[in-house]
């Protein structure tokens, strides 16, 4: 092995396998991303693997507590995990809530999320035709949303305690609807789709506090009709499964008991779900 390849296998080695260093997007250099790597992405003859993608929340320190927390399972059962970082302020503004709605100005999240996809395809030299996701507090809105507008590169999809939630509710505008989604987005919400996906929604028994969660007039996310889903993190996440169902798209619902608002008693639940829903073979 010449000197050049010695040091590019330990770059991989170092960097890009096991749980990475944080690399910036390539599509959005003020976007950034870590994973986690299994060993057996470099065994030959090993089966392809799958991908999960996990979205943090408000405070973005789950970032890299979702890529450890999930990495034993992506060892163990062949997945790559990727989790994106969408900073507060990307325009100068201290605005930290607009990746929940996939569009901020000329910046669509959702499709900076896939840019990222592409990214680990070409890292690991595999493909990611789909993925699952997992996302909580404001990655769960994240992940519902992405989930309305890309379900066809889902394989599943775990909803976690969302402050506020998008009904398929075509009388109102997007995000309290759909009803503007294909002028917003340039694509249409296509149910039959999202009715192949496993679908699970997860929180809190306890997850009751609702400061964080009420959106006043003249906050930069105020609708007409934004409260109106529910009180509290459990009756919006309720209001989402009622309106998943009603058209037709199945959902598990969990509750974990005694857990607030607390991300990591929530994730057990969105492991167990992924693992009846890997696919066989990568």
């Amino acid at each position: 092995m010449t000197r050049k390849a010695e040091q590019s296998r330990r770059w991989v080695e170092s960097f890009e396998r096991g749980k990475s260093a944080i690399f910036s997007c390539k599509a959005d250099p003020r976007l950034s991303y870590t994973m986690y790597v299994p060993p057996s992405v470099d065994e030959p003859g090993a089966p392809p693997p799958a991908l999960i993608v996990a979205v943090h929340g408000s405070s973005r320190d789950s970032f890299l507590e979702f890529r450890d927390s999930l990495a034993e399972f992506g060892r163990w059962n062949n997945a790559v995990i990727l989790c994106p970082l969408f900073p507060i302020g990307i325009f100068g503004d201290n605005q930290g809530e607009a990746y929940k709605y996939m569009v901020e100005r000329d910046l669509r999240y959702d499709l900076a999320l896939l840019a990222m996809v592409g990214e680990l395809e070409a890292r690991l030299n595999c493909t990611f035709a789909k993925f699952a996701m997992w996302g909580y507090s404001g990655g769960g809105q994240f992940v519902q949303r992405f989930a309305m507008l890309h379900p066809e590169r889902l394989w599943a999809a775990s909803i976690g305690a969302p402050g506020v939630v998008t009904l398929l509710d075509a009388s109102k505008d997007w995000w309290v609807g759909v009803k503007n989604v294909a002028q917003t987005f340039g694509r249409d919400i296509d149910i039959a789709a999202m009715r192949a996906v496993p679908f699970q929604m997860v929180v809190g028994s306890c997850d009751v506090e609702t400061w964080e969660i009420e959106v006043h007039e003249g906050h930069s996310t105020w609708m007409e009709g934004v409260n109106d889903s529910g009180r509290t993190r459990i009756e919006r996440l309720q209001a989402l499964r009622n309106s998943f169902e009603a058209n037709g798209i199945d959902v598990t619902y969990v509750e974990v008991q005694g857990a607030a608002h607390d991300r990591l008693k929530c994730i057990g639940a969105a492991k167990d779900f992924f693992a009846r829903h890997m696919p066989r073979g990568g």
